[in-house]
């Protein structure tokens, strides 16, 4: 009789199947046929094949029904492979008699479907009840089945009964222990196993480095990185994904150009993974033009490509180039997700477009991610930067699930709106539901502390309550303090407290200083703190401003001309003062003194109408930072057509009586558009809410949620 050979296709396997049995002893299948043809039929996931060869197995086998364990143990694996793993417990519940092999088949099945619970209760029978003992694939893939599903105390059990078995030094089972690890918050304990056990493989390093990265860890990410280019000759399509993202976390850009020139005179295959990474990375390390031109080589780009580049775009700021990339997404009819909506809508938080973020609601709505945490989170953040807080406040109570991301968008939000009082019940809301606070929520916290100078507060939340949480305080919370303490007018406690802190503060710590002796009219103060941020920054055109208008102020004209002779020959200019109003998805862009807007004339109507009416409520323009050496009422018409209150004139003149005016400013709002826009509001009755560079103003009844601070 001539040797069968393996089917080479499924067609002819299901023909052959009968004609195998029938050849060999006449009602008896042959053992052997039968087990080459199932493996065949797991390799191929021919369920009716295998079906097939199982029946016939059954009807042609005198012998008891699974007695013979190979047999058996092919039908598990055949069944697993197939996706049938109820039918593959029902063999193996079956078998009067199973063996190592048996148990790892179903093992693996249920490792491959996810049941990875089930593994662990098979485990403890192979060894309690089956008495059998556990080889390195055993091992391997019920550490594997703790590291999935984040089992820690049962991966730490496993690797006490693998030192007990004397397989820990096995190939399998230590990359199964050094990714357990990794995956499982325990970096050391992966490094340990990754140092002290001889023979890593690029696995092994894959996993540490993967698990470094995860948990910010970067630096030691370097190390092993280091070690990878020393011991291993090659370098897969996961290392490479790994070097780029710690490349990204470092935003060392320098890194990320030696791995992407490795990468390319390498023979690994440039796939989707790999291209993400490199777009993040370059956009993580400021250089967009890198990540674009990596994007546009690629020949197909999906949802995952396309809101990698988009988010490139946001985290350098270039929120307008993002948004104008949703629409060549589109154009390519690719369906955004949720990451995509998230990103979009931060960047429309960037730009304070409200409008375009109300569209990117709806559009979120009818397709289906309205209830996913992060975009909810996005959509808050956008309705708060843009002034919105009521809006941002029904998302958030729309949210079925809220985690620490979202609480945060809300707290923040109304600090950064002004609410303190709004933010600290937000924040004692959060901690009724047991959500844990972290470094941002802190942030919000004091921030908001700040509004209401809460001084004794602040100092709990900052050196009780967050210690009790287990979170340092950073740079960020000591800024809020300065904040604070500035606000109520201890400025040589704020600067005490700058001095006396061991943390290296920036140049927005000794900002913050520096506008409170401002407002508090501390300017010899204020001149001395100017100076100390002069030297950080030698042309930070801001602090020259201020510093120029506090001499002015102080009818001290001699500095004040020595400032702006600095300034000249420095060569800086101050900054024009631009503000721009959105109405009807349409946005008006003013600038101060302009008059190329088409309807010009009867914006400068309207202005001096409104400022005509509120001089009996008390407005009295502010012309003492204005240039000593002109006549007050040119001082007055300087005053009278700054970039903001052009704006607001036309917000006025062409939106519904009774809807609140938001306008965006790229500079801090002066002293007399602050005192006017109240009155304003008051006059009109209307909400107005300005974002300038420092924070909101939202004014109604002739009142800032400021309370005249800035």
């Amino acid at each position: 009789m001539p040797t069968l050979k393996p089917p080479t296709n499924q067609q002819a396997a299901v023909k052959l199947a009968p004609l195998l049995f029938k050849q060999k002893h006449p009602g008896l299948p042959s053992l052997e046929d039968t087990i080459k043809l199932l493996k065949f039929s797991a390799d191929s996931k021919n369920l009716k094949l295998g079906k097939t060869i199982h029946a016939l197995a059954i009807t042609g086998n005198e012998s008891p029904r699974n007695e013979n364990v190979a047999q058996a143990t092919s039908l598990i694996n055949f069944y697993s492979k197939c996706d049938q793993i109820s039918l593959a417990r029902q063999v193996f519940d079956s078998m009067r008699q199973r063996n190592v092999v048996s148990y790892s088949a179903l093992m693996t099945g249920y490792l491959h479907n996810g049941l990875l619970l089930e593994n662990l209760k098979l485990f403890k029978d192979m060894v309690s009840v089956d008495g059998l003992r556990p080889n390195e694939f055993v091992f391997s893939i019920v550490i594997s089945s703790c590291s999935i599903s984040g089992k820690v105390e049962e991966g730490r059990q496993c690797h006490g009964f693998v030192w007990k078995s004397g397989l820990v030094f096995h190939h399998y089972v230590k990359c199964a222990l050094v990714n357990f690890y990794a995956k499982c918050l325990d970096v050391e304990m992966a490094m340990m196993v990754l140092n002290s056990l001889p023979g890593n493989d690029i696995f092994s390093y894959n996993s540490v480095l993967s698990g470094l990265i995860e948990h910010g860890r970067s630096r030691e990410g370097v190390e092993v990185l280091v070690r990878m280019v020393s011991e291993l000759e090659w370098w897969d399509s996961v290392t490479y994904v790994n070097a780029f993202g710690l490349s990204a976390c470092l935003k060392d850009l320098k890194l990320g150009l030696q791995v992407h020139g490795q990468m390319l005179k390498s023979d690994v295959e440039s796939d989707f993974y790999i291209n993400c990474a490199i777009i993040n990375m370059y956009g993580k390390c400021g250089k967009t033009s890198n990540a674009r031109k990596v994007f546009d080589g690629l020949i197909t780009r999906n949802v995952v490509l396309w809101t990698a580049m988009i988010a490139a775009y946001f985290q350098n700021g270039f929120y307008e180039e993002a948004l104008n990339s949703f629409s060549q997404m589109e154009h390519e009819d690719v369906q955004p997700n949720e990451f995509t909506f998230a990103v979009l809508l931060n960047s429309a938080a960037g730009l304070s477009a409200l409008g375009y973020g109300d569209a990117l609601q709806a559009r979120i709505e009818k397709s289906g991610f309205i209830e996913h945490v992060m975009v909810g989170s996005a959509l808050i953040n956008m309705y708060a930067k843009c002034g919105n807080i009521e809006a941002a406040n029904k998302v958030f109570s729309r949210l079925i699930y809220r985690d620490t991301t979202t609480w945060n968008a809300m707290i923040c939000g109304y600090a950064h709106n002004g609410l303190g009082r709004e933010a600290l019940i937000m924040f004692q809301d959060m901690l009724a539901t047991e959500k844990s606070p972290n470094y941002v929520t802190f942030v919000g916290v004091l921030s908001a502390c700040g509004h209401l100078g809460l001084v004794q507060e602040s100092f709990y939340y900052l050196q009780q309550l967050m210690k009790q949480f287990g979170i340092e305080p950073g740079l960020e919370h000591y800024t809020c303090i300065v904040g604070l303490l500035s606000k109520s007018g201890h400025l040589d406690e704020a600067e005490n407290f700058m001095r006396c802190t061991p943390v290296k503060w920036d140049v927005v710590a000794w900002r913050t200083l520096l506008n409170a002796s401002h407002v508090h009219q501390n300017y010899g103060f204020g001149s001395r703190i100017a100076k100390i941020i002069l030297k950080m920054e030698p042309n930070d055109v801001g602090t020259y401003t201020l510093l120029s208008n506090m001499y002015a102020k102080a009818k001290r004209w001699d500095e004040v001309s020595k400032v702006r002779k600095l300034m000249r020959e420095r060569s800086l200019k101050k900054e024009p003062g631009v503000s721009w109003i959105e109405i009807r998805n349409t946005t008006y862009v003013f600038v101060s003194d302009d008059s190329n807007h088409p309807e010009s004339s009867k914006i400068y109507e309207k202005i001096s109408e409104l400022l005509a009416k509120i001089k009996p409520l008390g407005y009295v323009p502010d012309v003492a930072a204005v240039l000593h050496d002109v006549e007050d009422e040119q001082k007055e018409n300087y005053l009278s057509y700054h970039s903001e209150k052009l704006a607001i004139a036309y917000g006025l003149m062409k939106t519904p009586p009774q809807a609140p005016i938001r306008v965006i400013k790229n500079l801090r709002m002066c002293d007399d558009c602050h005192s006017a826009v109240k009155l304003i509001s008051k006059l009109t009755k209307r909400d107005i809410i300005v974002r300038d560079s420092n924070r909101f103003h939202r004014f109604q009844d002739g009142c800032c949620s400021c309370a005249d601070y800035w």
